[in-house]
């Protein structure tokens, strides 16, 4: 147990989860306070879990890089572990809403959402970094949730800003989820430049 607590240390991962949370509470209780519906809009519940997962970004690297790649340690398996237990967390608190004054939904859109923008960060963490890996999924879905576009491949490249349903934007979701798992679960987070080491 003593190696899980340390684990989760390094990783920021108590700070980062109570950032995260609290983030979402603060969309939930405005949306409670100021709107009419009880169903929250679209392009709120993406950008919900779009702030979620970028600031669940940061634990996705520990301080010490050859740490993190020690023969020593099952590494493939920890990281995958660690992003499925982000994906949990996202889908647990959203989902949690459907049954209070402001709800997060549908399911499928938080879903599909949820595992496509995890294996994006996950795959820009593996390329650029950790610290870099939500510029990307940022940059690109609020492009998409404010200009959808219709067809197969305009659904396909603005999958965050198409409804539940569409089978485009679910395929490029799982296309991005498996592969940010199975590549960040492989190779690790891209090593940081000396400027960014922490001393």
């Amino acid at each position: 147990m003593t190696g899980v607590v340390l684990y989760l240390r390094s990783r920021r991962v108590p700070r980062t989860l109570a950032a995260s949370l609290g983030g979402a509470a603060v969309l939930w209780s405005l949306w409670l306070a100021l709107a009419d519906e009880r169903d929250v809009a679209p392009a709120t519940v993406v950008m919900t879990v779009l702030l979620m997962v970028a600031v669940l970004s940061t634990t996705l690297a520990g301080p010490d890089e050859d740490l993190d790649r020690t023969a020593s340690v099952r590494w493939p398996w920890r990281r995958a572990a660690h992003l499925l237990a982000g994906l949990v967390v996202v889908l647990v608190v959203l989902l949690a809403t459907l049954h209070t004054g402001a709800r997060f939904g549908p399911a499928a859109l938080v879903a599909r959402t949820a595992v496509g923008l995890l294996g994006l960060t996950a795959l820009c963490a593996a390329v650029f970094g950790a610290a870099r890996s939500w510029f990307l999924p940022l940059g690109w879905t609020i492009v998409a949730a404010l200009y959808p576009q219709e067809g197969t491949w305009g659904s396909a490249v603005t999958w965050q800003g198409q409804p539940p349903d569409d089978n485009p934007a679910l395929v490029m979701a799982t296309v991005l989820a498996l592969g940010g798992l199975i590549g960040y679960s492989i190779a690790g987070p891209a090593r940081r430049e000396p400027s960014e080491q922490i001393t």
